[in-house]
């Protein structure tokens, strides 16, 4: 008893309304960061513009991550659709030809997120769909394993949601 799970969330500064500033406590009391805002919320607004009205496609096994993820997806304005494993994230995909992008989790029991990249990829209608590879197993040539499988990009967990956005937002404005 009296053991258990650590979890982290990294929140986007633009959470926080205008002129709020916050300090992330660690155990102990002592800070680890502190948090300012940006400094507009047009810049934010404007932000958002990229994904507004696009669709991705979240492919994780663990519900938290995908509760999460989509509570700030949908927030900018995306529509989400997500699948619990590989196998399922195919069949998503192909009755949502519309989706914009993938996040894919790359350890996942059945058919990890390499081999569900790789059949993607070997599907003509998504072989240039933006898929970016997550993962909490921050390993050496874990990137050069996801990008050989065909993932676009390469994002660790726990997921810092500004570098995640900057990222999508970087695959989306290339695409179409």
């Amino acid at each position: 008893m009296g053991e258990g799970s650590t979890f982290t969330l990294l929140l986007p500064v633009d959470a926080f309304p205008e002129g709020v500033h916050g300090v992330v406590p660690a155990q102990g009391g002592t800070p680890v960061h502190e948090l300012t805002p940006r400094p507009s919320r047009e810049v934010a607004l404007l932000d958002d513009e990229a994904f507004a009205a696009k669709k991705v496609l979240i492919v994780d096994d663990d519900v938290r991550n995908v509760f999460a993820l989509t509570s700030v997806l949908e927030r900018r304005g995306m529509s989400v659709v997500y699948a619990e494993n590989g196998r399922e994230g195919i069949a998503v995909l192909e009755q949502n030809a519309d989706v914009d992008l993938v996040l894919m989790d790359v350890m996942m029991p059945e058919m990890d997120g390499y081999a569900t990249t790789e059949a993607i990829r070997a599907t003509s209608a998504f072989a240039s769909l933006p898929i970016i590879a997550l993962t909490a197993k921050a390993m050496q040539g874990d990137r050069e394993k996801s990008l050989a499988s065909g993932a676009s990009d390469y994002v660790t967990k726990p997921v810092d949601i500004d570098q995640l956005l900057d990222t999508m937002r970087l695959w989306l404005s290339q695409q179409r």
